[in-house]
C-alpha cells in the first residue's frame, strides 16, 4: 500500500482524536473512588461486615504570579513566585453493623469524611540587590546598600468536615 500525505493526515487525525476524548474525562474528575470490596468476605463468613470506601484528589498546579516590578528596585518584587496548587484533602466512608448498643432501632453507625477543597501556595522569595540604581551625581554609578531578602510564607486554606450517622441499616 502507498502511503500519501492524506493517509498520513488522516492517521494523525484520528490518533490525536482519540487522545483528546480519553483525556477529556480524566480532566474533569477532581477525585478518584477507592472502594475496599468486601463482599467475598461476607459471603464466606455468612454475616455483615463493616463497608469502607475512600476518595483520593487529584492535585492540579495552577499559574504563579510571574515577578513584578518595583520602582527603586534592581531586582523584580517576588524573585521567586509562589505556585499556586489545588487539590483536595481524602475522603473516607464507613458504614459498620452494631450488636442494638443504642436500642432496638439503632443497628448501624455510619461515619462519612468527604473529600475537601485545598488550596496552597508554595513559599516565595523575594531579594533585592546591594546596589541601587545608577546615581547621576557620582558620575552614573550606584550607590551601596544593605541587602534585602524576604521570604513568602506558604498558604494553606481548606474547611474539612465529617458526618456521624447512626440508625437502622443505614
Amino acid at each position: 500500500m502507498k502511503s500519501t500525505p492524506r493517509t498520513l493526515a488522516a492517521v494523525v487525525t484520528g490518533v490525536a482524536a482519540a487522545m483528546g476524548a480519553a483525556a477529556a474525562p480524566a480532566a474533569a474528575v477532581g477525585t478518584v473512588p477507592v472502594p475496599v470490596p468486601l463482599e467475598a468476605a461476607e459471603k464466606t463468613l455468612h454475616m455483615e461486615l463493616p463497608s469502607l470506601s475512600g476518595e483520593i484528589p487529584l492535585p492540579t498546579p495552577g499559574k504563579p504570579d510571574g515577578p513584578q516590578f518595583v520602582e527603586g528596585r534592581l531586582l523584580p518584587a517576588r524573585t521567586l513566585p509562589q505556585l499556586p496548587i489545588t487539590g483536595g484533602l481524602p475522603g473516607a466512608g464507613m458504614r459498620a453493623p452494631v450488636p442494638h448498643v443504642l436500642g432496638t432501632d439503632f443497628d448501624h453507625v455510619g461515619v462519612g469524611v468527604p473529600a475537601s477543597d485545598l488550596r496552597t501556595l508554595s513559599p516565595g522569595l523575594s531579594v533585592d540587590a546591594p546596589l541601587t540604581r545608577p546615581n547621576p551625581d557620582h558620575m552614573g554609578l550606584p550607590d551601596t546598600k544593605l541587602p534585602e531578602a524576604g521570604i513568602l510564607a506558604p498558604v494553606l486554606q481548606t474547611v474539612p468536615g465529617a458526618d456521624l450517622g447512626a440508625g437502622p441499616g443505614l
